[in-house]
Order: structure tokens, then C-alpha cells, then sequence
């Protein structure tokens, strides 16, 4: 398919593994992270076809602007979030905001932006997460807009048809960098819950993303990547 692949948040975690499997195969890809310096030089990192965008999804008035330069678009992927604490007991409201306008409101400014680019055959994938369904102490937000990624899907893949959207929901990651550093210990009663006996992988991710992109029958799906976390 011809087109970009295009990765917000590609500058690190799953996003750059996404990103870097795709530069791999020879595809162009354009990364975007919030700082111009950092994205261009992983783009420069992971070689090939790949080139680095500044993009600040907490302004999404700036974002056509910002990907004006991309051209015809085969994949889209959102994967940038941040995973700030918040609670109601200690609400932060700046940060609430924050957080639902990168996920709730630029990632679909993205997808308006962009739009033009993509043609038929064309696919989107939304990064959730499974703090939608089991929340731990400070998910308030993050929960909350990882659950509000199901409605947008059901509402993009109806609106963008034939284009297929579909989102990916990961649990405990154990060699992602935010889970890698943690303790041993936490990691074992995490993968201790699991039916498979073992934590989900970032190439296990990767490797779901690309079905979800490329698989021309597979639309309107929430898939979870977890092992059968119990």
C-alpha cells in the first residue's frame, strides 16, 4: 500500500517499537513527539525512510499546521499519552484537561487532519489500555479516556468508512521501559495472574498492531493484549 505510516507519540515506548518495526521493512514513516530535536533524531536512529515531526497534542488548534507536510497516509497510529496520577479525592483539574484533550480531542483532530491523505484502503489504530477495566489507585483519567477510546472507535470506523479503525488495549508490558524498571517482585504477581504464565511483550504488541493495520477484514475491534490477565 502506498503512504506513510504515521506514529503520534513515536519517539518512545510502544510507539518507537512501532515505528522502528515499520522502518525496518522499508516503509516511509513519520514519528511525532513533543520536542522537534528528540523526535528527528530517533527518526535518525531507527534509519530508512523514517523522519521526526514536533507535535504538541495539548494544542490541538496548532495540529493541522503541524502535519501539513505529510503526504498520502496507508496507517495511522495514536499511541502518545501520559500517565499522569490523578484521583477525586485530590483532583487536579489542569492535569484532567491535559490528559483528556490529548486522548479525547487531538487524537480525533489528528485523524480530521489527515483524513484528506488517506484513501480507501487506508487504516487507523487507537493505543487504550487496560486501566479501563481494572483501575488502580490515581487511573481516574487515565482510565477514564482509555474507556472513552472504545466510543471512538465505534464512531470512526462508522464515519471513515471504508477506512478501517481499530484500538489495542495492553496490559502489564514487561520489558517496556515503564514497566522494566519496576520490581521483581511486582512484575511476578503480575505475570502470576495471567492464564498464558507470562507477561505480554512489546514484540507481542507490535506484532498485534500490524494485524490490526493491515488486516483488511479486521474492523471496528478492541483487541487486548494481556495473556488473559485475571
Amino acid at each position: 500500500m502506498n503512504g506513510a505510516v504515521v506514529v503520534i507519540g513515536g519517539t518512545g515506548g510502544l510507539g518507537r517499537e512501532v515505528a522502528a518495526h515499520y522502518a525496518d521493512t522499508g516503509r516511509e514513516v513519520v514519528l511525532t513527539g513533543r520536542d522537534r530535536g528528540r523526535a528527528e533524531s530517533v527518526a535518525t536512529e531507527l534509519g530508512g525512510k523514517a523522519r521526526g515531526l514536533a507535535l504538541e497534542l495539548n494544542q490541538p488548534h496548532a495540529i493541522a499546521t503541524a502535519l501539513a507536510d505529510i503526504g498520502p497516509v496507508a496507517h495511522l497510529v495514536l499511541s502518545a499519552i501520559d500517565r499522569g496520577t490523578n484521583s477525586v479525592d485530590n483532583f487536579d483539574v489542569a492535569q484532567a484537561i491535559s490528559l483528556a484533550t490529548q486522548k479525547m480531542v487531538s487524537y480525533v483532530e489528528v485523524v480530521h487532519a489527515l483524513r484528506p491523505r488517506m484513501s480507501d484502503e487506508s487504516s487507523v489504530l487507537v493505543f487504550g489500555g487496560q486501566a479501563r477495566v481494572r483501575p488502580y489507585p490515581g487511573s481516574t483519567m487515565v482510565s477514564t479516556v482509555n474507556g472513552g477510546v472504545i466510543g471512538m472507535v465505534r464512531t470512526l470506523s462508522v464515519e471513515l468508512a471504508p477506512i478501517r479503525v481499530n484500538s489495542i488495549h495492553p496490559g502489564i508490558v514487561g520489558d517496556s521501559p515503564f514497566w522494566a524498571d519496576k520490581p521483581a517482585q511486582v512484575l511476578e504477581n503480575f505475570r502470576a495472574g495471567t492464564l498464558t504464565g507470562q507477561l505480554a511483550t512489546m514484540a507481542d504488541v507490535v506484532n498485534a498492531t500490524t494485524f490490526l493495520l493491515e488486516n483488511p477484514s479486521v474492523n471496528g475491534v478492541d483487541l487486548v493484549v494481556d495473556g488473559g490477565w485475571r
